[in-house]
């Protein structure tokens, strides 16, 4: 009998480290389970969410770029963070039926704990696809009211003001008053990553300026330092890294997965692993 496994599907999905961080708690707890990693390009998606629906060592799939909004057509009900972002990263088979969830927004509010953004804070939100609303869901949480919207697309960024209802501006994506006025500076864009274009050389500029108390979180981790994050750092900013969220939420669907916590007691070690 085949042992059970869950995996994480994307394409491309070779970069992916997920596979290093569940098999490595899977280690840690002794349970006799895998986690793999498989390229599924769109057009077979819904197929492959079917067939797997019917694989009883099956525990469920990360769904990663560019497959989080189209899988959420595919499943049978979602979670409520899932629903209020209207995208998922996590699906699991109940029976004969699939579910859907988002462990993101517990990514996000992980890594960016009341003490580095509080209730009430200013944020600046650079992007607008499905990581930007899932950090617009664990604004919501976490009682944000303003949110800075810094986008390309300004008229994709006025939308999701305007259907999460935080006050606040959408400027260009190098606006000054966006990225210098906020406490908290949130990149949910893939600028900056390996492979990607890069974060514009006018907001990195922006960073120059004395900002001593701000924020700076980078969800991309590949680089682990983005070129954003060093001109925070280097600007004595304080910074957080998208390993951080990486981690957090597959520590959530890792639960969802298999049933157990994931043993966090060793996140040093599982660090030093994923950046060596």
């Amino acid at each position: 009998m085949t042992r059970p496994y869950a995996e994480v599907i994307g394409d491309p999905i070779a970069h992916s480290k997920s596979p290093l961080i569940h098999n490595f708690w899977l280690a840690k707890l002794g349970m006799d389970a895998e986690y793999r990693a498989e390229r599924i390009d769109k057009e077979r998606l819904p197929l492959h969410l079917m067939q797997r629906l019917r694989d009883p060592a099956w525990r469920g799939c990360n769904v990663t770029l560019p497959h989080k909004l189209a899988a959420l057509r595919l499943v049978h009900d979602v979670s409520s963070d899932a629903a209020t972002v209207g995208a998922i990263n996590t699906v699991i088979a109940k029976g004969d039926d699939s579910y859907g969830y988002n462990t993101d927004v517990a990514g996000i509010l992980e890594a960016l704990p009341p003490s580095l953004m509080p209730p009430g804070a200013e944020v600046c939100l650079i992007g607008t696809g499905g990581a930007a609303r899932a950090a617009l869901a664990a604004f919501r949480q976490r009682d944000i009211s303003l949110v800075l919207f810094s986008a390309r697309n300004l008229a994709a960024a006025t939308q999701l003001q305007n259907e999460f209802q935080f006050g606040g501006t959408v400027r260009p994506i190098d606006d000054a008053h966006n990225i210098q006025t906020a406490e908290v500076i949130v990149n949910a864009t893939t600028l900056g990553m390996k492979g990607k274009d890069p974060m514009p050389a006018e907001v990195l500029k922006l960073l120059s300026d004395p900002m001593p108390e701000a924020v700076v979180f980078d969800m991309v981790y590949s680089p682990l330092e983005t070129p954003l994050l060093l001109a925070a750092r280097l600007n004595e900013c304080r910074t957080v890294d998208g390993l951080q969220m990486l981690v957090a939420q597959a520590a959530a669907a890792f639960e969802l997965f298999f049933g157990q916590s994931a043993p966090r007691e060793h996140d040093a070690e599982l660090r030093a692993l994923l950046t060596a």
